[in-house]
């Protein structure tokens, strides 16, 4: 063996082993704190639904220690085990060309890796996910969004793919900025015409109804100054019982969305508490901020995928014996993630310091009480921990813990 083959042993073998430990830190937390309701939540959260949450949780993480596990079995297969190798020995064959033959080795990669995922998604669906009571899909939809993820996958996937690869090999040494400028201009047409042309393939979105939730969305959004090309609910209950909200698009194609499942279980006045939080996030301007992080870091990734490219090592140390730009690409994609994991904790805590600002902004443009309420269902209608472990929260949390989120906005109230 080479020497980055045990670095990336040993890097694979300690984010493997931290993400166990930390799952298993939750789930003792989580059952140790079963047998009663946290003392913020008492009189509005049930035990019974406390306990619910702490078994829903329970489940999800045994359900993901397996799949972690399975996952470093895949990887290890796929690279040093000579997976990778023998598909593009295979498709070699068939004398395509570099450029096509890249193209034909990612979608046959990912149509593989969607398949041995089958069993693991339908196990998530329609058995925890029921046996919780939050499955609502059926396998005639299932079948259906399959077809059309496929479909919309290839349509954006395939040509963007060998824009790619195309700049990899003939756009000279500084490829990796021409690649970088490529993929942001890409995310920025996805993001501005997914919600109008996209999202509408899969989900129904029709307008809110007239009433009082909407005067009083609308007279928030003059307060603040909002300006969107309308607020729609989504028919979220075709799939899942869960409900939330989101802001999506810009431009002219700004939307926001509210499941109809969310509006079910909230009042007028919480409803226009959860969608000042929602603005917050704009008005704080987290979306650009979020888009720019990502930009940059898609930027240093492309640069070490430049140079890592022209070293004979990082092909051999991964199992493959026959370098190509695809190859180098496939190779980053798939062990990126082990050396990148312990930068999580940082990127949550940025997460939860957005979630906290936008919380001070709905508490200001709207109710700190009514968003608490609004919290509190959607909690209890989700069966979201309220005691979860804080160093597992720490690395994978977006959000602030139930009791300190709480404790942040009646300090705001």
């Amino acid at each position: 063996m080479q020497t980055f083959t045990f670095i990336f042993l040993f890097f694979l073998s300690l984010t493997t082993a931290v993400q166990i430990y930390l799952s298993l830190r939750q789930s003792q937390h989580v059952r140790k704190y079963r047998g009663a309701v946290p003392e913020e939540f008492e009189g509005k959260i049930s035990l019974k639904e406390h306990q619910k949450a702490a078994d829903y949780t329970q489940v999800k993480g045994s359900f993901g220690r397996m799949e972690a596990l399975l996952s470093v079995v895949l990887l290890l297969l796929w690279t040093i085990g000579g997976g990778l190798s023998l598909l593009d020995q295979f498709i070699r064959s068939f004398g395509w060309g570099e450029l096509l033959t890249g193209t034909a080795v990612i979608l046959a990669m990912g149509f593989i890796a969607s398949v041995i995922d089958l069993p693991a998604s339908l196990y998530r669906t329609f058995v925890i996910e029921a046996q919780f009571g939050f499955n609502k899909l059926t396998l005639k939809t299932l079948f259906i969004d399959t077809i059309k993820t496929t479909l919309v996958s290839l349509v954006i996937g395939v040509p963007l793919i060998l824009l790619i690869l195309w700049l990899m090999e003939s756009a000279g040494d500084l490829w990796w900025l021409y690649a970088w400028v490529a993929l942001t201009a890409f995310s920025l047409l996805m993001f501005w015409a997914y919600p109008k042309f996209i999202a509408p393939i899969f989900n129904r979105f029709t307008p809110l109804e007239e009433g009082e939730v909407k005067q009083r969305i609308e007279a928030l959004l003059k307060r603040t100054g909002f300006n969107s090309q309308g607020v729609f609910v989504m028919d979220g209950s075709r799939r899942s019982s869960h409900g939330n909200a989101y802001f999506t698009g810009f431009g002219a194609n700004k939307r926001i969305v509210f499941f109809d499942t969310l509006l079910k279980h909230l009042s007028p006045a919480q409803v226009e508490a959860v969608l000042a939080h929602e603005l917050g996030h704009f008005k704080r301007k987290h979306i650009v901020k979020q888009m720019l992080l990502s930009t940059l870091m898609t930027l240093i990734g492309f640069a070490t995928l430049a140079w890592l490219m022209q070293q004979n090592w990082f092909y051999t140390s991964l199992g493959i014996t026959e370098a190509s730009t695809y190859m180098a690409l496939i190779l980053f994609m798939l062990v990126s993630p082990v050396f990148t994991f312990f930068i999580s904790p940082i990127m949550s805590l940025l997460s939860r310091k957005n979630e906290f600002e936008a919380d001070e902004f709905a508490a200001q443009q709207s109710s700190a009480e009514e968003l608490i309420s609004a919290l509190v269902g959607l909690y209890k209608e989700n069966a979201s921990s309220l005691t979860p472990d804080r160093v597992y929260s720490a690395f994978y949390d977006s959000h602030p813990p139930a009791s300190i989120r709480i404790a942040h906005l009646k300090q705001q109230a």
